[in-house]
């Protein structure tokens, strides 16, 4: 009795050896060979709240591994189960498990490039991001009065309008909206740092605020490199002489929504950023401007221009007299609208 009884524990055992043993090559050939040899790659994307499980559930779904459970017991095992990364990953079929683990718990999520152009402003900016799913744009804007940040700027304002500096930025689609702000006012601090503006707005009658914000009116007021310094010119010459500086772009900011047209009552908006009815500078910028505007601010050319008006073909015509400007206003505006009609 006793020895029929060992023999069905040793058939038992074995057996059970058997099946653990076909089990571990089972889960051996799953864990260690890739999904295909489709070596193309597609975005996987890792949502916030996702367990291991779920991921392992989603990438086998999408026929990027063999099985979940294999999935599951290598990230235990590399000790990676609760390292995986919220984002978007390029995966392909033909990586291994282990390289699927290694890419999704690293990190290293898939970068869309965003171009942030020069003169944008803050809602502009937002409608950009929000158009490529970047940020949402209520939150982004928020973000931009930050009451941190401006402080580290040392601005007298409640808005990063102007210091969101324009360039060409990668972010992943779970980037949060405050990293992107803080990456953009970075850059706006290295780029203004590296160019030694610092040291060059010591020499400026005008605060580095205010700098910036002359700045903003010349990038909305020309994209032509070549006008940016006699832009300048114009409005540190009115400064100077206590001038309205009366450029339409700050009007244009004032406006809460603005149709394309300026109409003569718009002039009269009871807005400190109204420059046709307050002297001085706006409060602060009206737009992200660019180095080269930056740089006209601080140093505008030499002259005794007190007026400018557009040619019509993006120039401008620069006028000292406003008898000369009044001349150039007929040339180059009321011509072209009386030839419409």
């Amino acid at each position: 009795m006793q020895r029929w009884i060992k023999k069905i524990f040793l058939t038992g055992f074995w057996g059970l050896l058997a099946l653990i043993w076909v089990v571990i090559s089972v889960f051996y050939y799953q864990g260690t060979r890739p999904a295909s040899e489709d070596i193309r790659t597609t975005i996987f994307e890792v949502q916030p709240g996702m367990t291991l499980k779920q991921v392992a559930l989603e990438l086998s779904s999408q026929g990027l591994i063999r099985s979940p459970s294999a999935f599951q017991a290598i990230a235990y095992i590399q000790d990676k189960e609760t390292q995986v990364k919220v984002g978007e990953f390029s995966l392909s079929p033909s990586m291994l498990p282990a390289e699927i683990i290694l890419r999704i718990t690293s990190g290293k999520t898939v970068l869309h490039p965003v171009t942030i152009p020069e003169g944008y402003r803050i809602t502009e900016i937002a409608a950009l991001l929000h158009a490529q799913g970047l940020a949402d744009h209520e939150v982004f804007v928020l973000q931009t009065q930050d009451k941190n940040l401006i402080r580290s700027l040392d601005i007298p304002t409640d808005s990063l309008e102007g210091y969101l500096f324009p360039e060409t930025y990668h972010f992943s689609k779970f980037t949060a909206e405050a990293k992107i702000v803080q990456k953009m006012v970075d850059t706006f601090k290295e780029q203004t740092s590296k160019s030694q503006l610092l040291e060059s707005a010591k020499e400026s009658p005008l605060s580095w605020h205010e700098i910036i914000t002359l700045a903003s009116l010349i990038e909305k007021e020309t994209g032509l490199d070549s006008e940016r310094k006699m832009i300048s010119s114009v409005f540190h010459n009115r400064l100077r002489k206590n001038m309205r500086l009366q450029t339409d772009p700050t009007v244009i900011y004032a406006i809460e929504k603005f149709d394309g047209n300026i109409r003569k009552r718009d002039l009269k908006i009871d807005s400190p950023y109204n420059t046709y009815r307050y002297k001085g500078l706006p409060p602060g910028p009206i737009a992200s401007p660019g180095i080269k505007s930056i740089v006209a601010a601080i140093s505008p050319i030499k002259s005794d221009h007190l007026y400018f008006v557009s040619r019509q073909d993006g120039s401008h015509h620069f006028s000292s007299t406003l008898a000369e400007h009044n001349r150039a206003v007929q040339k180059y505006q009321l011509r072209k609208v009386n030839s419409r009609r």
